[in-house]
């Protein structure tokens, strides 16, 4: 496997963002979901507007993870007013951990995840912080394996449906 880089993203990336992020969360998803909430979700989340906003937040950033010039996967994280539930300023959000279906397994996530760990303490935060959909076992697992635990729950509309978060911390 060829070495994975990883680079800051900004507006100019915003259309191969869109690809990465529509293509691994249909694959992430679509399996336990039904096709009405995949599509409505699909439709509103991801759409060029609304991921160049996030991209021109001061609070947010995204990073591809790439191999070549191949977009394999992406991180988003929040600080401050970005963070989507715990607006401490002494936390970093994972927003977004995804890898291409084509790179799960080969240690893609764990760079990603190495690279916001390293980004929280560099802006001297004392904990991370993520919410992970309760049916996705595989990111729970590996987020346990990295020593989050779980410490709240909250509710994710997703289409016509609502579902659990499980919202989990590390110590830094």
């Amino acid at each position: 496997m060829q070495q994975i880089i990883i680079k800051k993203i900004d507006t100019h990336d915003v259309v191969p963002l869109q690809n990465i992020a529509k293509q691994t969360f249909f694959d992430t998803f679509s399996p336990h979901n039904t096709v009405e909430n995949m599509e409505l979700y699909m439709k509103e989340g991801f759409t060029i507007d609304k991921l160049s906003a996030e991209l021109q937040n001061e609070n947010s950033e995204f990073y591809f993870a790439l191999s070549g010039n191949e977009v394999v996967g992406y991180l988003k994280i929040n600080t401050g007013a970005a963070q989507t539930e715990v607006k401490n300023s002494n936390g970093l959000e994972i927003e977004r951990i995804y890898v291409s279906k084509d790179f799960q397994g080969k240690k893609v996530g764990q760079i990603l995840y190495d690279h916001a760990l390293q980004i929280a303490q560099d802006k001297g935060a004392t904990y991370v912080w993520l919410g992970v959909w309760e049916e996705n076992h595989r990111a729970i697992k590996f987020y346990k394996k990295n020593d989050f635990q779980e410490f709240d729950q909250h509710i994710f509309r997703f289409g016509h449906e609502d579902q659990t978060d499980l919202m989990m911390k590390k110590d830094l």
